[in-house]
């Protein structure tokens, strides 16, 4: 029973874990070496995506606008570029300090973080 379990959790490990998305975020100074560029609002209606930011990073998985920030490129999921003016954004968001409160607006800017 004991190596029927271990071959099952080697097999979910292998298969489903390298398909989980994470949301592993690094900001960058330059535009150009960004994913896609972002617009913090002060209006959560305004939003494409309520973020909240996560402390750990296994935590920030999925697509739901749970993100985590780390400052190495390498080890993140996307790349942004924060700009001050909401017309050059690809995405506008509202940063939230309450997890289940995330999510998204407007889900065809969904690929974005894809």
């Amino acid at each position: 029973m004991n190596r029927l379990f271990t071959i099952l959790i080697f097999l979910v490990l292998f298969f489903v874990a390298p398909n989980i998305k994470g949301q592993s975020i690094y900001v960058t100074d330059v535009e150009s070496w960004a994913d896609f560029s972002v617009y913090v609002t002060n209006v959560e209606l305004w939003a494409d995506l309520v973020v909240y930011v996560e402390d750990v990073e296994s935590w920030a998985t999925g697509n739901k606008g749970l993100w985590y920030f780390t400052d190495v490129e390498s080890w993140s999921d996307k790349s942004v570029y924060y700009t001050d003016v909401e017309s050059w954004s690809d995405l506008v968001i509202y940063y939230t300090n309450v997890e289940s409160w995330a999510g998204w607006k407007d889900t065809s800017k969904k690929y974005l973080l894809d």
